[in-house]
């Protein structure tokens, strides 16, 4: 059974804090709480073992965390009637979402910012924006990510979340972003992109050294998540690899025709 809630029992918040996709979900619940159609909270219960699940859908995506092995049919079908954009899941789901047609898993691994790395001599630390004009970090980001969301839902989501505390976005030579999203003592890192004629110049390179070098003088745990297609480049800067997994998305509409985007995170 699956129904929708506006607040996690404390319980629950235990089982969700346990896994980093966990604390993604308690993060935007306490950002936004359950009274907004874009970002709603489910909880499933297997009525044979009386194990249950949590479904966090923000705008495209759907987030689904478990406190173990429960029956994939009803989650399958909560997946089949709203079609997100991204599916990410614990693995012992994969098989049955899967059976869903036009979705794709793809393979990406987490990474754990560790500190010590140096930015280059060119480096300097006063050309970072810590508070730039959200309009000039979306033209960055479209230039990298052609499924972003649209600019009005973007900007709805990263201003309410920097409002609240949960998030901060910053700049680097006005040319490279990436946006911090927070829980108490764990920070993921994403949307992480350089405009197209500054990229092979370092300069993300140097940001997130920096950022990772910030985070840990602040005792923060940071992390991040990279498809294959980025896995080699965390790993030259000198990133953990802590975690692998595979996620789905919906290969049945063209990137660059995709209206409804991908999560803004």
């Amino acid at each position: 059974m699956i129904q929708q809630i506006s607040a996690f029992a404390p319980e629950e918040t235990a089982v969700l804090e346990q896994t980093f996709r966990g604390r993604q979900i308690l993060a935007y619940e306490k950002a936004y709480g359950g009274g907004y159609d874009f970002c709603r909270f489910f909880r499933v219960t297997d009525e044979e073992t009386g194990r249950r699940g949590w479904l966090f859908l923000l705008n495209a995506t759907l987030l689904i965390c478990t406190d173990g092995a429960i029956s994939g049919e009803e989650i399958c079908a909560f997946a089949a009637m709203h079609l997100p954009f991204r599916i990410e899941c614990p693995q012992y789901l994969l098989p049955a979402l899967r059976q869903i047609p036009n979705y794709q898993a793809l393979h990406r691994a987490t990474f754990a910012l560790t500190p010590g790395g140096q930015p280059s001599p060119q480096f300097r630390p006063e050309e970072i924006n810590e508070a730039p004009r959200l309009q000039e970090v979306y033209d960055i980001l479209e230039e990298g990510f052609p499924n972003l969301l649209e600019y009005s839902l973007w900007l709805t989501d990263v201003s309410h979340r920097c409002r609240h505390g949960m998030s901060r976005v910053l700049t680097c030579r006005d040319s490279t972003t990436l946006t911090l999203i927070y829980d108490q003592d764990c920070v993921l890192v994403g949307q992480v992109a350089t405009r197209l004629a500054q990229r092979g110049s370092g300069y993300a390179r140097d940001f997130l050294r920096w950022t990772a070098n910030r985070l840990a003088e602040q005792g923060k745990q940071a992390i991040l998540y990279a498809l294959d297609v980025r896995i080699s480049f965390y790993r030259e800067i000198g990133f953990q690899e802590i975690a692998s997994e595979y996620v789905l998305e919906r290969q049945d509409v063209p990137k660059e025709k995709q209206e409804k985007g991908a999560l803004s995170f």
